[in-house]
């Protein structure tokens, strides 16, 4: 499975130098599940991702984007209606902004 998030934290891990086995403990985890969530096998907790940005010095709103993006095609990828059932949504999030 393509990982938005998972390419993106590899490529910044592997940017700073730092090893699986370095990050992993800082977001009290083992190697084997941070590398699942590099090759977007498994998800990281929403909560991880600000302690994952500033681990490796990135900008936690774009972290968070590309986590929510893979969320979200985890939940559509498979269905018949997906870019439907997204355009519908985008509209709903867009009538609640411009009601603020």
């Amino acid at each position: 499975m393509n990982s938005q998030f998972g390419e993106k934290i590899r490529t910044l891990r592997e940017k700073q130098k730092l090893y699986l086995r370095q990050v992993a403990p800082l977001l009290e985890m083992d190697t084997a599940q941070l590398s699942k969530i590099e090759k977007g096998l498994r998800h990281l907790k929403r909560e991880q991702i600000s302690v994952l940005a500033e681990i490796l010095k990135a900008n936690a709103d774009e972290l968070q984007t590309l986590w929510l993006a893979d969320q979200i095609y985890a939940v559509v990828k498979d269905e018949k209606f997906a870019n439907e059932a997204m355009q519908v949504a985008d509209m709903k999030i867009n009538l609640k902004k411009n009601k603020k």
